[in-house]
């Protein structure tokens, strides 16, 4: 529940079953998309949600439900309708969250985002660009995992998608053993494959930024943490860098549908501390080399979280 201030003329005494908010006035009921006086993210003290006289709630509040109706603004999408003059990369390193952001692209902005490979899985879960030749430049950017210079040189520029690597090697690992919504199982954790799969990826996942910041002609640096932590704004800045004109109410509308269809749900079903010291100490030392190159390039550095103090 959260608690908004004054009104909104896009209120509509309509079945709740058609929206995805229910604004409650006093004994009146309204419902409505979410829009930028009533939404879910700009809650008030809880302490105010039911505790005020009726007087006062009359006069000065209204409180807002979400419904399980689906916000359907942001769900059309289609192929540019002239080719880009711009040809964008998504990229980013195996795990960190780029099948997330391509779904909150394509809802900002309705249109398709390609891909370097081909995924029958996020063809058939609504990414159609996915099966779009990925240098058709119908697509509003292309998603790709490739470093070395030749194949960063072939974009005009791209969104750097950066992601705790302790975060991004569980979730490759996972999604390696047990496909995009699937875990590793015990003996997969306890064989010499994990460790040979952390040998080898942390050192791509430190090149992999090294490599864009180095031969990339225009950036522009998302740390998957930050997109978690303030997804509108950051959003925002992402549609705009594509150079794409974005409503407020579409975004809202992302906001509402965020998870998109690869989630996975719950916890890792065993309690095994995967990382060993020494691995902990090979990835710390790419964390931090990271992080110094980053701010050489006049970027921020790394979320202070997961950088080793």
């Amino acid at each position: 529940m959260a608690a908004a201030f004054a009104q909104d003329a896009s209120l509509s005494l309509f079945p709740w079953q058609e929206f995805p908010l229910a604004i409650l006035r006093g004994w009146e009921c309204y419902c409505a998309y979410p829009t930028p006086q009533f939404n879910l993210r700009d809650a008030v003290d809880s302490s105010l949600c039911g505790q005020e006289s009726e007087a006062q709630r009359l006069a000065e509040y209204c409180e807002v439900y979400q419904t399980p109706v689906q916000d359907t603004r942001c769900t059309d999408r289609r192929f540019l309708p002239t080719k880009s003059k711009v040809f964008v990369a998504l990229s980013s390193f195996p795990g960190a969250g780029n099948t997330w952001a391509r779904h909150l692209i394509e809802h900002a902005t309705g249109f398709y985002t390609g891909s370097y490979y081909f995924d029958g899985t996020l063809y058939n879960k609504g990414f159609k660009g996915e099966k779009d030749h990925w240098r058709s430049r119908r697509t509003i950017c292309v998603k790709t995992h490739e470093s070395g210079r030749r194949e960063i040189e072939m974009f005009d520029s791209a969104i750097l998608l950066i992601r705790n690597p302790y975060r991004s090697l569980v979730a490759e690992f996972n999604r390696k053993c047990a496909g995009h919504l699937g875990y590793a199982a015990d003996r997969n954790w306890k064989s010499k494959e994990w460790p040979d799969f952390v040998n080898s990826y942390a050192s791509w996942w430190s090149s992999h930024v090294l490599d864009w910041l180095k031969y990339g002609k225009r950036l522009l640096v998302v740390h998957y943490e930050q997109l978690r932590r303030s997804l509108v704004p950051t959003l925002r800045e992402m549609v705009a860098f594509l150079n794409v004109s974005v409503s407020e109410e579409r975004l809202l509308c992302v906001e509402n549908n965020k998870e998109g269809s690869f989630r996975r749900r719950g916890r890792r079903p065993h309690d095994l501390e995967p990382f060993t010291p020494a691995m902990r100490d090979l990835i710390n030392g790419y964390i931090r080399t990271v992080d110094r190159a980053l701010r050489d390039h006049n970027w921020a550095g790394l979320p202070r979280e997961y950088v080793p103090r």
